[in-house]
């Protein structure tokens, strides 16, 4: 197709070419959504350009993006990697394409760096069958790096997502990373509202890059009704007076998690920073629960702009149903990382070194000067339940051993230079006073 791009309606081309692998492949690839109807493998893509001149320029530029990151280098190497196959298409449709296009999507694309350290956390020994499950889980970075990490024929995948073009993505990650078992698990659906899974599974591990702000106004209202009361145990957040774009709907995926979690589940959720710290009704109403059920594993909070599509400072919730409540660890890893450049953007990017420092230090649970602090649940509770690892570094005060003829002299010193500076200004008194005198009217 690459070859072929110049020729005439290379869009038409490029949907037929598609759909024919569709339809050969419906009985083995088909998803489903929330009411049962099914999807095919590929929908006619160039339809979403409502502009038919600009179709076969998005078609070549879907192939070309392609073609420059999986084709020029080599299929192996992506292999290799084991993680979201399309991760650089995924992120050129949602940043720069959908930019370009003056469009607007509520979808943050999870970096390499952060799946790894996500995965490499969660699963820190050998694990022999598990339920693996993301809310939000767009093209699929966290599962893909967890289910690898974890192992592809010792878990199984389960998701959900409102959107129809993260679906088949991800579904097109499981095809080529050896998960094809858990398509039939996809599905596509509004999990806050029409959860698909809720009390029909709990899960061993959940991953989740959620929506921090979207506007949920429209079905807000029906979440109060008493079925939904257990899961959103902290409240809902109220509609604003303007912007609603600003609903934090991140807060009930957060609480959506911890219901669907089984007895020894563990989760890792990426947050916006501010909610380790916010005073806010729901967002503490959450980490109380955290803490007094002893369900905190630990927090890392990640450089600035290490996402490509946001500069939104984010942390990353670590929970476990079995977490040990005498040893919390707490890291701030907002320090790390090299800041490159990316058009007109900046971003952070962490070194493999700095990824392997962090889940070792997590892992073992070791103070780091200015990165982490190992903690109890009682002492949270004396902070008014924060999870900044900042509030609870020891300040330290750096003492210089002089002897006392050494401090008299220092004293001397201040004492005089105190004394000049005060015969200076008594001197700047005295000539503004006069100057004072000499205005005259006029």
């Amino acid at each position: 197709m690459h070859n072929n791009q110049n020729s005439d309606d290379f869009a038409k081309t490029f949907d037929e070419t598609l759909r024919g692998i569709s339809i050969e492949n419906a009985d083995i690839y088909s998803i489903k959504s929330y009411s049962g109807a099914k999807d095919l493998l590929f929908n006619d893509l160039s339809e979403f350009i409502t502009d038919r001149s600009e179709r076969d320029n998005f078609c070549r530029a879907l192939i070309n993006k392609l073609f420059e990151f999986n084709f020029e280098e080599s299929f192996e190497d992506y292999f290799s990697e084991k993680y979201d196959f399309f991760k650089d298409i995924f992120e050129y449709l949602i940043k720069d394409y959908n930019s370009d296009s003056g469009g607007k999507y509520a979808e943050y694309y999870t970096p390499n760096a952060v799946s790894r350290i996500i995965a490499n956390i969660l699963v820190s020994e050998p694990v022999k069958q598990a339920k693996c499950y993301d809310p939000s889980v767009g093209s699929g970075s966290l599962l893909m790096s967890l289910a690898h990490k974890i192992g592809e024929n010792r878990c199984t995948i389960y998701s959900e997502d409102i959107s129809q073009k993260s679906s088949t993505m991800l579904r097109l990650n499981l095809i080529l990373n050896d998960l094809i078992h858990s398509i039939p698990n996809v599905i596509k659906t509004n999990t806050i509202s029409q959860p698909f899974y809720l009390n029909k599974l709990k899960f061993d591990y959940i991953v989740s890059n959620p929506p921090f702000k979207l506007d949920f106004s429209d079905f807000r209202d029906d979440l109060e009704k008493d079925i939904f009361k257990e899961r959103f145990f902290a409240g809902i957040p109220k509609e604003p007076k303007t912007k609603k774009e600003s609903m934090a709907i991140y807060l009930l995926f957060i609480q959506h998690i911890m219901y669907s979690l089984n007895n020894n589940g563990k989760a890792a959720i990426v947050v916006p920073t501010g909610f380790i710290t916010a005073q806010s009704v729901i967002e503490k109403k959450i980490r109380e629960r955290l803490i007094d059920k002893g369900w905190l594993r630990g927090v890392i909070s990640m450089p600035s702009n290490i996402f490509a599509s946001t500069g939104t400072n984010v942390s990353v919730l670590f929970i476990d149903k079995k977490a040990d409540s005498k040893h919390i660890i707490l890291m701030d890893a907002s320090k790390l990382g090299e800041t490159v450049k990316e058009g007109k953007n900046q971003r952070t990017v962490l070194t493999r070194e700095e990824e392997a420092h962090i889940v070792e230090t997590f892992n073992n649970k070791e103070v780091v000067e200015d990165l982490s602090v190992i903690i109890t649940k009682e002492q949270i509770k004396e902070k008014n339940y924060s999870f900044s690892a900042g509030q609870y570094f020891e300040v330290k005060i750096e003492y210089n051993d002089i002897t006392a003829d050494e401090f008299r002299q220092n004293m001397q010193n201040f004492e005089n230079k105190l004394t000049s500076l005060f015969q200076q200004g008594n001197a700047l008194d005295i000539k503004i006073q006069k100057q004072l005198k000499e205005l005259k009217y006029e």
